[in-house]
This record gives C-alpha cells, sequence and structure tokens, in this order.
C-alpha cells in the first residue's frame, strides 16, 4: 500500500522475537536458545522471518510446520490486491484512504477479494487463488535463505502426505473432481503444467482425479515451497537441518480427510486425546491414534527447540534424509523425488 510500510506482520515477529530477547532470562529462559516456530501461514512467515536481516540473531532455531519457502508475493502482485481492495471499499488506493476504513468494512471487503488473477509473466500465484494475502518480497525466502542469511539457525521442516485435502474433502469436491480440475490446478500452480499432471501420473498410477488433485494442490501451497527451503538450507552447513513428513491418516468424513493439512497439530500439543477432536466429521475421526504417536511427537518438538536435533540423520541435498511419521516412525531418503523434481 503506497504510504504504509509492508510486510506489519512479519515486522510485528521481529519485534516479539526483540521483546523475547531482551526479557526472556526473567522467565528462566536462555535468550540464545530460542525457537521460532510456525504451522501453515505461520509456518511461511517464519520462513520470511528466516531470510529477514532485521532478525539475525534474534533466535536460534526453526519450525517450519506446512509452511513455504516460495509463498511471497511480488509488488506486482501486491499492488493488484491493494487495487482490488480498493475498489471494492470505493476509495483510493493509499494507506490514509484505507486507515478511514473500519475494521469490520476492511473484513468484509476481503471476502471479495477472492479469485484476483495474480499471475504475472514471470511469476504465479504462491496461494493458488485461496488466499490475496502473504508477505511481499522481492526474493522468495528459499533464495535469500540460499544466499546464507539463516546460516547458523537449525531447522525442522516437513509437510503432511495429503496437505491438499483439507480443501477438497469437506466441500465435496474430492469424489466429484475431473480429469480438467487436475488440469485447472496444475495451470494455476506451475509454468508447465502438462508436464506436471504427466509427472504426478507416474508416480500415483492407481490415483483418482481427487486424490491427483489434492496431491498439485498441496505440493503448490506446501510441498515444491518447503523442498526449496529446506535445499537451500542445507547448502550451508554451519547449521543443521531435518526434515519429516507426517503420514498418519484421519478417517475423518469417510475415510477420506487422510493426512490433510494441520491434522498434525494435535500430535504436535500432545492434545490428540481431546474429545472434540474425534467424530465422524471431527479433525482426527471416530477412531483413536495411538496415543505414544502424540507423546513422541510432542517430545521430539521439544528435544529440537531444546537441543536442535530431534533424533534422526539431518538432511542434505544428496540423500534428502526425511522421517516419515505415523504409527511407525521410517527413516527414508528423498521421498516423492519424481514429483519434487518436477518442480524444479
Amino acid at each position: 500500500i503506497p504510504g504504509a510500510p509492508a510486510n506489519r506482520g512479519l515486522l510485528d515477529v521481529v519485534a516479539a522475537l526483540r521483546w523475547v530477547r531482551e526479557n526472556i532470562a526473567a522467565f528462566g529462559g536462555d535468550p540464545h536458545n530460542v525457537t521460532l516456530f510456525g504451522q501453515s501461514a505461520g509456518a511461511t512467515i517464519v520462513g520470511g522471518v528466516l531470510a529477514a536481516p532485521e532478525a539475525t540473531g534474534l533466535f536460534r532455531r526453526a519450525i517450519v510446520q506446512s509452511g513455504s519457502g516460495l509463498g511471497a508475493f511480488t509488488t506486482e502482485q501486491a499492488a493488484r490486491v491493494t487495487t482490488a481492495a480498493a475498489a471494492a471499499l470505493g476509495v483510493e488506493p493509499h494507506a490514509g484512504a484505507f486507515a478511514d476504513i473500519s475494521d469490520e468494512r476492511l473484513v468484509a471487503a476481503a471476502s471479495r477479494l477472492a479469485g484476483i488473477d495474480l499471475h504475472t509473466d514471470a511469476h504465479r500465484d504462491p496461494l493458488i487463488g485461496l488466499s490475496p494475502f502473504s508477505l511481499v518480497l522481492d526474493t522468495q525466502p528459499a533464495e535469500s535463505v540460499a544466499a546464507g542469511l539463516s546460516a547458523g539457525i537449525d531447522l525442522l521442516i516437513g509437510t503432511n502426505t495429503e496437505e491438499g485435502n483439507l480443501y477438497l474433502v469437506p466441500v465435496g469436491k474430492y469424489a466429484t473432481s475431473t480429469a480438467g480440475d487436475v488440469d485447472d490446478a496444475a495451470a494455476r500452480s506451475h509454468p508447465t503444467p502438462a508436464r506436471l499432471v504427466e509427472t504426478y501420473r507416474e508416480a500415483r498410477p492407481e490415483a483418482s482425479f481427487g486424490e491427483l488433485r489434492s496431491a498439485v494442490m498441496g505440493d503448490a501451497l506446501f510441498g515444491a515451497g518447503s523442498w526449496a527451503l529446506a535445499d537451500a538450507h542445507a547448502a550451508h552447513p554451519e547449521s543443521a537441518t531435518f526434515a519429516y513428513e507426517f503420514a498418519w491418516r484421519s478417517h475423518a468424513l469417510d475415510g477420506q480427510l487422510g493426512a490433510t493439512h494441520a491434522v498434525e497439530l494435535p500430535f504436535v500439543f500432545d492434545l490428540a486425546h481431546l474429545p472434540q477432536l474425534h467424530g465422524p466429521a471431527a479433525l482426527l475421526g471416530p477412531e483413536k491414534p495411538p496415543a505414544e504417536l502424540a507423546a513422541r511427537m510432542h517430545e521430539t518438538w521439544v528435544r529440537f527447540a531444546r537441543t536442535g536435533n530431534p533424533g534422526w540423520d539431518p538432511y542434505d541435498t544428496e540423500r534428502r534424509s526425511t522421517m516419515r511419521i505415523d504409527a511407525e516412525w521410517t527413516q527414508v531418503d528423498d521421498p516423492r523425488s519424481q514429483e519434487r523434481q518436477v518442480w524444479g
């Protein structure tokens, strides 16, 4: 927005980190052992903070949980959102005009911004039309991290096996997906959509259209950006990189929800036992998940925050060692390599 600082959300995080650095000792904490942790949009912000020079020295470790190092808008894309928002509100597209609008009108207008075309000649829409708001950066976080901006910060990063299911299953679009829907998802997210679809079909020869559509959407939003950020960070061996894939499947919604976006959260916080998370349409489904999975995952995240080592081999750009987390934990090398490579 002309006349206003960009990325206020990111600046808020940096300000909070400064406060923590200055005050954590009063609460028994170590100012030199701070972990910044985010999930989904929060994880994408963590990726942005990793690439922010003003955050240097403010934290020691980062957890990027279902986020992206490729989730930032360009200034051109952000300007399109500003123009559309101003038009929806009937004001000029500058900070002073927006400042006079009530919070209620701003929130109401946000719902009318869906579907803005943010494709440019050089850039795709990193959020594939699901949201018009993200970081605004001249360089994607993964590129800045590759240049060394997060050197010295340990990173735990990963995604869920079926991230895209959340955007299809609850609204009935998974079972009704067509070949055209798969092609459309690819066109929204990749410069060579036909090649992308061919790669996913080869990797998943028995997949339904719903599974293919979900896989493309999930990787466009989270997988591709997480692979890119992990590779960029691992290029600097002075800090450790650890990767995971959460594969436990929820049987909610007739067994279709699966290892979808956000399903790992109750396990990370050791809250998978809460009754409101269980039922045919609840996040964790009707079946009781293994209690030891939640206990172990919670312990692992805490261990990483405390020591910088979650308990498995670090990730590098040769093996790409990844811990697949399910009822059983299995360390695998370069899972889904065929799909990873098509994203470049």
